[in-house]
This record gives structure tokens, sequence and C-alpha cells, in this order.
């Protein structure tokens, strides 16, 4: 997911946050701040794998030169 789809989907979420009848402003607040925290470490892990597969993908025509694979 891009950063722009990030972004409709956080906006879309803290609109469906902020319009609930249900929930305190002190809920709201909260609930927002977690969704903010959700999105940055799922973009964190995305990029963490991505790194880890360029790395896998370098490390591999080593391993076959020693025979290791």
């Amino acid at each position: 997911m891009n950063t722009q789809q990030y972004h409709q989907h956080r906006e879309k979420i803290k609109s469906a946050i902020n319009d609930s009848n249900h929930l305190s402003e002190d809920e709201k607040s909260q609930s927002v701040k977690q969704i903010d925290e959700w999105i940055l470490e799922d973009k964190a892990e995305g990029l963490f794998y991505a790194e880890l597969v360029k790395i896998a993908s370098g490390i591999k025509p080593i391993l076959e030169e020693l025979g290791l694979n």
C-alpha cells in the first residue's frame, strides 16, 4: 500500500471515529492516536521486509558459490 492509500484509509477511519456517537472526545482522540501508531508500524514492517528481501537476494549468489544453498 502506498503513502496516498495509507492517508486515504487513515482519513476514512478518522472521520468514522469523529462521527461516532458512542465514543467520548478522549476516546476519539486516543483511537486516532492508536490508528496512527498502527499505520506507522505497518509501514515500518513493510520497509523492513523489503530490505530483507534485497539482502537475501544479494547473499544467495554468494552462498551458491560457496556451495551452501
